[in-house]
């Protein structure tokens, strides 16, 4: 069906680097007069072992060379391998950024609670009780457990769906139209599942298990408070498995002006650096990394608009693995 399409001709087109490849293997299309390039997600998909076929699509494939094409880079994390890489594949680039890369939306309030994880159930109870009908999603480590909390859910008279890799596409399908259009307002998703959904007006989000990134963290929340609404982030915390994310974690609250937990604060200071930490700054790339580039900053709300000039440094705005074990269903 796929083919079919592309064999009647397109002007946009959207795929996985391995699709594509596949597609372009087969002589179906070529990429000898693309214009626009867009790497969407660019962090991602390096994190998901793309980076040789994104090379390959780019470089031996007949794409024009980056001279000769209009490329874009979006990323939430601009770690210092996205800009190599970003050296590469564009031309005397304009590095921008709206808010602090790396760093988490000022537009979603950020809640966190130490919940031992008895308790995790009864609490996330209490929470839907207070959210009503409004989108709510809801993150989880183990897929077991995103379709073993759904079911717990809508026993207990909170409508619940859920999505992860071991679905078929037409029940992640079903899952996300159940949730979009307000049938199960509450959607349980391991975080694979969940990368690159757009969903609108999503409320809250609830890391009912924490990460054990500071980056998904950011990804996660960022599900919320999209397109200048106000969103909620609430996460469970036990410092037993989330250890290793107090210091990061106060960093991220501090940097968006939220509310650090004295609690959490305490962790940080006795934690060691681990999975979870890093100077968010410096793995997020919060700044060019290429040498003597002019930098400029306006803010959301200037009448000037973006600046258009090739080659620089913009900032916009305002600034600023191990499986955890399967939960006891008895």
């Amino acid at each position: 069906y796929q083919l079919r399409q592309v064999e009647q001709g397109t002007h946009i087109l959207v795929g996985t680097p391995g699709r594509l490849i596949d597609i372009i293997g087969k002589g179906k299309i070529s990429l000898s007069k693309l214009k626009y390039l867009i790497l969407d997600e660019a962090d991602r998909m390096l994190d998901m072992g793309f980076g040789p076929d994104i090379r390959k699509l780019v470089e031996e494939l007949g794409t024009p060379p980056k001279t000769e094409r209009q490329t874009l880079m979006f990323s939430a994390t601009f770690p210092e391998e996205i800009q190599k890489m970003a050296g590469d594949f564009l031309n005397d680039y304009l590095f921008l950024t709206v808010g602090r890369v790396g760093g988490a939306c000022t537009d979603v309030t950020q809640t966190v609670y130490e919940v031992d994880r008895q308790e995790k159930r009864s609490r996330l109870c209490d929470i839907l009780t207070e959210t009503g009908s409004e989108k709510t999603l809801v993150f989880v480590e183990q897929k077991r457990n995103a379709d073993f909390l759904a079911s717990y859910l809508s026993q207990n008279g909170f409508p619940t769906t859920s999505i992860h890799g071991d679905r078929l596409q037409a029940e992640r399908e079903e899952a996300l139209r159940d949730f979009k259009l307000g049938k199960a307002p509450v959607l349980i998703a391991t975080s694979v599942a969940a990368r690159g959904l757009d969903i609108p007006l999503v409320k809250h989000v609830i890391n009912y298990d924490l990460p054990q990134s500071i980056d998904e963290y950011v990804h996660r929340i960022g599900r919320t408070g999209r397109c200048g609404n106000l969103g909620k982030a609430i996460s469970f915390y036990s410092n037993d498995t989330d250890g290793a994310l107090a210091k990061p974690l106060v960093r991220i609250l501090s940097d968006a002006m939220q509310e650090v937990p004295s609690w959490l604060e305490e962790y940080s200071k006795s934690s060691m650096p681990g999975a979870g930490y890093a100077d968010v700054g410096a793995k997020f790339g919060g700044r060019d990394i290429r040498k003597n580039q002019p930098r400029t900053r306006e803010t959301h709300k200037g009448e000037g608009g973006y600046p258009l000039g090739a080659g620089g440094s913009v900032m916009v705005g305002s600034g600023g693995a191990q499986e955890e074990d399967e939960e006891n269903w008895d």
